[in-house]
């Protein structure tokens, strides 16, 4: 053979061969791309509000910052994102949890004022979908931490009045409702006498309940109390982070499913892989010393000097999409299809997030990645909003019973 011809047909059997992969590659995006666009899609926590609140963005409009705006949304298929009402734990004992609760919702309430065309808030499944029909956003709004109920059990149906359609018991510290994850003070040993109040007055009055951030102790008191399925809106499976309370264990998923409840699973890369998660403990542990050291507050220069320099000595090692997928197969093979969904915590972990799945334009990604670990579309539908929708549903039927 000539040897001036084997390059030339080297590059004609790459070429030959490649084609059908990149066709491949290229369908399978957009079959993902179609059925992000043609389901209804809901991630039940985004914390766009409490960022904005910090550092002000019209998120109707695209933004430089942040991991949530509506154009991005569009461009990912995300027709539900529930809108995170988020009060710092420490506002328990400082006082005026109930007063940033009603600013945030303000936030979200001006943010539907600014573009009544593109997004509406959503109060009910039957809302969201249709919303969805209607081709708007359905802006929902779930509460994380019940601090703003403010001992008064007549605030749970205030919330509900004003949309809140979720309630997260409690943050980073045990507060008047749950013992948290996060705390190793758990004086409560598991739920307050007002907790189960509450647990009681949300089956009433129509509000999810969401065991993400509480002990262990009080999610199994929660299941034995209420009378309908509860969520966990931003958890992740600890199986892949042993000893991470803030994860749910393999018996903790069994009992959710078994009592109808769905997981939403958390995106940020110390929920992920273990290895994050000793990074960030690693890390955190560290900060407080310098903080401590030279009275710094999480604002100062010093601080952010701080993580640079660490982060720089010692990357951080991030998630990929194939670790998120692993959450979702460990839960699907567990219990099945029907207890799964989508609980990103965008805008609220930082600068952690996975590779490839950034912020809300990214779902197409996910979808791809389910779609390549052999779920049918039927399972997709069911993973990205179906499943959270049958729980919101029955929480609506048993309050009009």
């Amino acid at each position: 053979m000539d040897n001036r011809l084997t390059p030339i047909l080297a590059s004609l059997i790459c070429a030959v061969l490649l084609v059908p992969s990149v066709e491949a590659e290229e369908n399978a995006q957009a079959r993902a791309r179609n059925l992000a666009q043609a389901n209804i899609l809901i991630d039940t926590h985004i914390d766009v509000p409490y960022r904005i609140s910090e550092k002000w963005e019209d998120v109707t409009r695209a933004t430089e910052k942040g991991e949530f705006d509506l154009p991005r949304a569009r461009a990912g298929g995300l027709d539900v994102p529930f809108m995170s009402i988020y009060t710092p734990a420490e506002m328990e004992a400082e006082g005026g949890s109930f007063q940033l609760a009603n600013q945030l919702i303000d936030m979200v309430e001006a943010m539907v004022a600014r573009a009544p065309d593109a997004a509406v808030i959503v109060r009910t499944a039957a809302e969201a979908e249709a919303a969805f029909r209607a081709g708007k956003l359905g802006l929902a709004l779930g509460m994380e931490n019940g601090s703003p109920l403010d001992h008064d059990i007549a605030n749970v149906g205030y919330f509900r009045d004003r949309g809140i359609s979720y309630i997260t018991l409690t943050h980073s510290l045990s507060n008047q409702l749950s013992d948290s994850s996060y705390d190793k003070n758990r004086p409560l040993q598991g739920l307050s006498d007002f907790g189960r109040e509450v647990v009681r007055e949300m089956n009433r009055v129509g509000i999810m309940i969401d065991i993400s951030h509480v002990s262990d102790q009080a999610f199994f008191q929660v299941l034995e109390i209420s009378r309908v399925p509860v969520i966990a809106s931003h958890s992740s499976a600890r199986h892949y982070t042993p000893g991470f309370e803030r994860n749910m264990s393999d018996e903790m998923i069994v009992a959710l499913a078994e009592h109808g409840g769905v997981i939403q699973i958390n995106f940020g890369s110390s929920f992920l892989t273990n290895e994050a998660r000793e990074w960030s403990d690693e890390f955190y542990d560290k900060l407080e010393v310098f903080q401590e050291a030279g009275d710094f507050d999480e604002q100062d220069v010093e601080v952010a000097a701080f993580t640079k320099d660490y982060r720089k000595e010692k990357p951080f090692p991030f998630a990929t999409l194939s670790d998120v997928l692993d959450h979702f197969d460990h839960v699907v093979k567990l219990v099945g299809i029907d207890y799964v969904g989508i609980g990103s915590d965008f805008d609220g972990v930082g600068d952690s997030l996975p590779v490839d799945l950034k912020d809300v334009s990214a779902f197409p990604a996910l979808v791809e990645g389910l779609l390549g670990r052999g779920y049918s579309e039927q399972d997709i539908t069911k993973i990205m909003g179906g499943n959270l929708l049958r729980v919101w549903r029955q929480v609506g039927e048993f309050t009009a019973l």
